[in-house]
């Protein structure tokens, strides 16, 4: 299905993990993809039309990549705001540096792609379009001791995208907004957590049975989702909450984490 023809769509984030697999699924939907991360991709797995160095905490940055896509391809449809940090600290432990800093990433960065991309999409020829799609967590939803600036991030990016819906629905009418909320994703982010346990097989184990359907969700599956929210399969979809967590949030199954397991539990894939 080639569901994005001719439409432009950036992707924070986009060098590993979920963020890869948008860049890719877009793309094979037909979408021009700018593909943004701290750093540029190496490898032959990225095929986004562009790849631009950004930092998402920066204001002036999103002006720099949201102006260089509109320069280059002419209208902005797509906006997936992936990018984002994890962390593991219980509150009584957090430093305000690192408070901050995943305020700033995951939070701020959120609020400055949906500001600019909406300026961007009321312009569009043919009138106000686009379909932001803000990756939260299931930590969206529930608390996890160890994570409470994670927590509080993807609880504020949840609610976010819904004051950015109610907005474009009333103003602009086809600008949607909505997020999606993975749960323990197969990323490197998450190999890199398993591969830190004693015994990397046992631990992974332990993650793939705590998952209702019995393992843990893949990137690409996330990009599916992101593909229907922005397709024109969405077109009456706005403000909602995607949850893709192969059933975790429908079982409770948080109340289930051993200790041993719950700091590899907050990881999305996210990082972009």
């Amino acid at each position: 299905m080639r569901r994005l023809e001719g439409r432009v769509a950036i992707v924070t984030g986009g060098a590993s993990g979920i963020g890869l697999a948008c860049v890719n699924r877009l793309t094979e939907e037909g979408a021009l993809v700018v593909s943004t991360d701290l750093q540029l991709p190496t490898g032959g797995d990225h095929i986004a039309a562009l790849h631009l160095v950004h930092d998402v905490r920066t204001e002036d940055q999103w002006i720099d990549v949201v102006g260089t896509t509109i320069q280059r391809f002419g209208r902005l449809d797509i906006l997936v705001n992936n990018a984002g940090i994890t962390s593991t600290e219980p509150i009584e432990d957090v430093s305000l540096e690192n408070w901050e800093n995943i305020l700033a990433v995951n939070l701020t960065g959120t609020m400055l792609g949906c500001k600019h991309a909406i300026r961007a999409m009321r312009e569009n020829p043919g009138g106000p379009r686009g379909s932001i799609v803000n990756i939260s967590s299931m930590a969206g939803f529930v608390g996890l001791a160890q994570s409470a600036g994670y927590n509080a991030t993807k609880g504020g990016v949840r609610l976010l995208t819904k004051s950015v819906a109610v907005r474009c629905a009333g103003e602009y009418r086809n600008i949607r907004c909505n997020s999606l909320h993975p749960g323990a994703i197969d990323t490197p982010i998450h190999e890199r957590r398993l591969s830190s346990a004693p015994d990397r097989d046992v631990a992974r184990a332990a993650m793939d049975a705590l998952q209702p359907v019995g393992r843990m969700g893949t990137a690409e599956e996330m990009a599916a989702c992101v593909a229907f929210l922005a397709s024109d399969d969405a077109s009456f979809v706005t403000g909602i909450e995607l949850v893709a967590d192969g059933g975790w949030l429908a079982d409770g199954g948080t109340t289930r984490l051993p200790p041993t397991v719950t700091t590899t539990r907050t990881a999305d894939g996210a990082a972009t």
